[in-house]
């Protein structure tokens, strides 16, 4: 993965973070109102998952996550990809919301790179 301003890395957490405390109002709200949980749940493991691997890599607090946490979390991280992008695209130039999709976007996709790191390197440890 490559190098990362401090900068970068504080903004990418509090993005994550910004985003699984939302995800989690909205299993809350949904909860409440009896309606299907199923999405979010999985998107709220996909940010907590993303955002661990991050925490490990950046600033060495272990995750318990497995390879198929990991790979779970990358399908449905980058299957927000295109949603993110469209909103982001339809944003007015220098709204408040243009620069958090800008961030959200950013976040996940660093995040996407360190799981994948993540499972290459569990891969060449489970062929040795």
């Amino acid at each position: 993965m490559e190098n990362i301003f401090n900068e970068d890395k504080l903004e990418s957490v509090k993005s994550l973070l910004s985003t699984r405390n939302k995800l989690e109002n909205a299993m809350s709200q949904m909860t409440q109102k009896g309606a299907n949980t199923t999405l979010v749940q999985k998107r709220f493991k996909a940010v907590s998952v993303g955002l661990a691997v991050l925490e490990d890599r950046w600033y060495e607090n272990p995750h318990l996550y497995t390879g198929t946490d990991l790979a779970e979390a990358r399908k449905v991280l980058t299957g927000l990809f295109p949603s993110i992008e469209n909103n982001y695209a339809k944003s007015r130039v220098g709204s408040p919301q243009r620069t958090l999709l800008a961030r959200r976007l950013k976040a996940m996709k660093v995040a996407v790179q360190a799981i994948d790191d993540e499972l290459s390197n569990k891969e060449l440890k489970d062929n040795l």
